[in-house]
């Protein structure tokens, strides 16, 4: 996803990741396939470090959310971990994974990080998620855990995206609201919509968060991913629409620089 704005890391190790696929997701994001053979098992909505070393030494570091469904730990058989970056023009890292990175490639990666971002499988709650753009990210690793975990807990899926070209994940939503139960994806076109769209381009509003969300009085587990305005904007109206702010976790991202 976009490069994350991160305050804190843990002191974790570096290691050699390997780009086992590449799947295109809109004009502008791609999803990297890693096979890292010593991955330590990561949790729904955490993130970890990506650093490029160029032949003169010259190093570019930056940190994106990791989109796969949670792998508890090194134990399990699988080995592969994804991200979902988005390109940042005039960036130093993520026109490269976008652009250039191809099945073979190789570089450095740092993770897991983060403990605060996260959804567990045994949390009883509903769970309400708004993404903003490439936020959808860490929100999809949640929903795919969902999946793999059997969870039926319900699970309310608002996504703002621009115009139909940057949809993120399109073809795998619309095949999980079919074959997940319990999961409902409404999306918001804030430019341009798709033909014979229902609702009209423009902005998340309170009336969107109150049809498509869940009430206050239900308490659910909130999750807002996205620009800082666009985050700042949802906390807020989720809790003048009654939402208890300590239940709304979010996390913010934008260029580094």
């Amino acid at each position: 996803m976009t490069e994350l704005v991160t305050t804190t890391r843990r002191p974790l190790a570096w290691r050699v990741a390997t780009v086992a696929a590449v799947r295109e997701e809109s004009v502008a994001a791609r999803t990297l396939v890693l096979d890292v053979p010593d991955w330590p098992g990561h949790r729904a909505g955490q993130h970890l470090d990506v650093r490029l070393t160029a032949p003169d030494g010259y190093t570019a570091q930056r940190s994106y959310s990791i989109a796969s469904a949670a792998r508890a730990s090194a134990a399990s058989t699988v080995s592969t971990v994804e991200v979902m970056v988005q390109r940042i023009p005039r960036g130093e890292v993520s026109p490269w994974l976008c652009d250039v990175a191809m099945v073979g490639d190789q570089f450095e990666i740092r993770g897991p990080v983060g403990g605060y971002f996260v959804w567990e499988p045994s949390r009883p709650e509903p769970v309400l998620l708004v993404a903003g753009g490439s936020g959808i990210a860490p929100l999809m690793a949640m929903i795919r855990t969902r999946k793999e975990a059997g969870s039926r807990v319900p699970f309310r899926l608002i996504y703002s995206v621009r115009d139909p070209d940057t949809l993120i994940f399109g073809e795998e939503l619309a095949r999980r609201v079919r074959d997940d139960h319990g999961l409902d994806v409404t999306i918001v076109y804030t430019r341009q919509t798709p033909p014979g769209w229902r609702r009209p381009a423009g902005r998340l509003t309170a009336e969107v968060l109150a049809e498509a969300g869940w009430p206050a009085p239900l308490a659910p587990a909130c999750y807002v991913c996205g620009p800082t305005g666009f985050v700042e904007t949802v906390a807020d109206l989720l809790v003048a629409a009654g939402h208890d702010p300590a239940a709304i976790r979010t996390e913010r991202f934008g260029p580094t620089g």
